[in-house]
């Protein structure tokens, strides 16, 4: 009978669990992080003791090339409730078509894929213009996130190359999770473990007054579009533009 195969939360577990069930040839039914997976009374549910190996990474991507290493880790980073099935048919498939695989649409683990990555490569992208940054007192950088999937991690590779001679935090607001860098690197904790009250400068404070008072000053209420101002600056991303306070 196929079981559901559950993980502990992470991309190294996920990775090292698909890889056993490649080699050993077992088709589950679903595969679902422990922490969120609601037991029915009718699935055989599986919690394999398989501790996520160090180099399973490395093994990912000599197995299978770095182009479809980057497309799995996008999908796990996604709000998809199936992410992990996908994952799996995906490699499963590449034993098969090896490099063609990107190119075989019409496989649904493909098509989803593709479109996965495309969401999360988008809003990473996006992000990455929205994000304001803030000074606290202590002079560090501050800014927060509510996105629909997980892109802490690829947002912080852009600051920490774009904003590499400052101290700065990144809150995903949504995962409780922060990006902290000390100007080398940049860590992932979880909001459980560390906890950051933003307590901004006073100059800080009074820069904010002058752009705010700056942004209405120029415009011109006869020519607002609002329809136009939401294409282009979506209003989930405004809670955290300055600019756009009074909108809300």
């Amino acid at each position: 009978m196929n079981s559901v195969y559950l993980y502990e939360d992470s991309f190294i577990n996920l990775m090292s669990l698909i890889k056993h069930l490649l080699d050993n040839k077992i088709k589950p039914l679903d595969i679902k992080n422990d922490e969120e997976y609601q037991q029915d009374l009718f699935s055989n549910v599986i919690k394999l003791k398989l501790n996520g190996k160090a180099n399973i990474i490395k093994e990912l991507i000599q197995n299978y090339g770095q182009d479809n290493f980057k497309r799995v880790y996008y999908v796990y980073l996604t709000n998809e409730p199936h992410k992990e099935l996908i994952i799996y048919y995906y490699l499963l498939n590449y034993f098969k078509y090896q490099e063609k695989l990107p190119y075989m649409r019409k496989l649904k683990c493909v098509n989803k894929v593709l479109e996965l990555n495309k969401k999360v490569g988008n809003e990473a992208h996006k992000l990455k213009g929205f994000l304001r940054f803030k000074e606290l007192e202590n002079g560090i950088l501050y800014g927060e996130i509510n996105p629909d999937n997980n892109v802490i991690e690829i947002i912080s590779w852009h600051f920490q190359k774009r904003l590499k001679n400052y101290m700065w935090v990144i809150k995903d607001v949504k995962r409780g999770i922060y990006s902290l860098y000390d100007k080398h690197n940049f860590y992932l904790r979880r909001e459980d473990d560390i906890k950051i009250l933003p307590n901004y400068s006073l100059e800080e404070q009074q820069m904010e007054n002058l752009w705010q008072e700056f942004f209405t000053t120029i415009s011109i209420k006869e020519r607002k579009n609002a329809k136009c101002q939401r294409n282009f600056m979506p209003k989930k991303y405004w809670p955290y533009i300055i600019e756009m306070r009074d909108e809300i």
